[in-house]
């Protein structure tokens, strides 16, 4: 009787599978860091004034010429009929900056905190219309950034750590507590994770770095929203379709949201399309939140904590709609197991 036996393919026969495989994978990399590079260098490419509300002050007519100068794409220019109303204007974060005509000079009017880039461009544009009077510009910043982070680094890097405090918790949670019967200690998990981390980095940002200003505990409730919105979603993203979904999640957050967070450059230095993707998302919202509460005493304030706010209920939501399926799912696995009657 002879021994026939199936020969095993060599490594040629599994040759052609490999290199499609490969070309898959370098060409999926490839897609990658061209999306990387398109998310990070367009803004900074296309950066620069858009539409930034600014106002001007002084005699009527000088007033109302620099209006009609400025006024366009660059420039939204309001005219106010004092110099305090202009400033009133600032505080409250209805313009961005402005400018006082007189007779001697012009005094410039920024918001540094609020708006970094604006601020800069505004301070060149009135050393410009001075240059114009043969007079001189005074710059007066209003919300400064505190003194011991006089250009706001520190307040510009939480965009990713925030973002990385999203990622981070729903990995290691789903890791640590797996399937659906861990599913209600994840999301435990992430609402506390959301608390302690929020005011520990308020606390490295404002007391070890001196990048913050305000109240703590206010600035430190929005920083907790704002991971609670990044948190939350990845653990419902998670718990509904698996790891696939915090990758899906990952990749958002950082090609657009943090990007478009407008952290270093403040608002309106983006195309007013991206900018308002941007503050749309967690990061961006959660950047402008800060900045509210870090710096204008809550002033401006509702708008990003509703968008936060959004995103905690719809990371609820994917939490349970998944609940619900695993609920459904073990009902079914022990119906299946239930042994049947025994016949008479």
């Amino acid at each position: 009787m002879s021994d026939h036996s199936t020969p095993t393919p060599g490594p040629e026969a599994s040759q052609p599978g490999a290199a499609r495989r490969l070309a898959a994978v370098l060409l999926g990399l490839t897609a990658v860091v061209t999306l990387m590079l398109c998310a990070f260098a367009l803004p900074g490419v296309h950066g620069g004034p858009h539409r930034v509300p600014i106002g001007v002050t002084g005699p009527q007519t000088a007033a109302q010429a620099l209006q009609k100068t400025l006024d366009g794409d660059a420039w939204d220019v309001t005219v106010y009929e004092s110099a305090e109303a202009l400033t009133s204007a600032i505080k409250d974060r209805d313009i961005t900056g402005g400018m006082a005509l007189a007779s001697g000079g012009v005094d410039v009017y920024t918001a540094t905190a609020g708006a970094p880039m604006a601020g800069g461009a505004l301070t060149a544009l009135g050393n410009t219309v001075a240059a114009q009077q043969q007079a001189k510009a005074t710059v007066h910043d209003l919300v400064p950034y505190p003194e011991d982070d006089p250009r706001g680094a520190g307040f510009a890097a939480a965009g990713l750590p925030m973002i990385f405090g999203g990622i981070f918790p729903a990995v290691i949670l789903t890791r640590l507590f797996p399937g659906h019967a861990g599913l209600c200690i994840r999301l435990a998990g992430a609402v506390f994770f959301s608390l302690f981390a929020g005011a520990a980095a308020t606390a490295f940002l404002q007391y070890a770095t001196g990048s913050l200003a305000g109240d703590y505990w206010l600035t430190a409730l929005g920083l907790t929203l704002g991971m609670a919105a990044l948190s939350m979603t990845f653990i419902g993203l998670e718990a509904l379709i698996g790891m696939a979904g915090i990758g899906i999640g990952a990749v958002v957050m950082m090609l657009l949201g943090n990007p478009l967070s407008g952290l270093g450059t403040g608002p309106y230095w983006l195309p007013s399309g991206w900018a308002a993707i941007g503050r749309l998302l967690p990061p961006g919202a959660s950047g402008s939140l800060l900045r509210a509460n870090a710096f204008f005493d809550g002033t401006g304030a509702a708008g990003p904590a509703l968008v936060l706010t959004v995103w905690v209920v719809l990371g609820l939501a994917l939490f349970l709609v998944a609940d619900r399926r695993g609920a459904r799912a073990t009902r079914a696995g022990g119906a299946a197991k239930a042994p049947e009657p025994a016949g008479v």
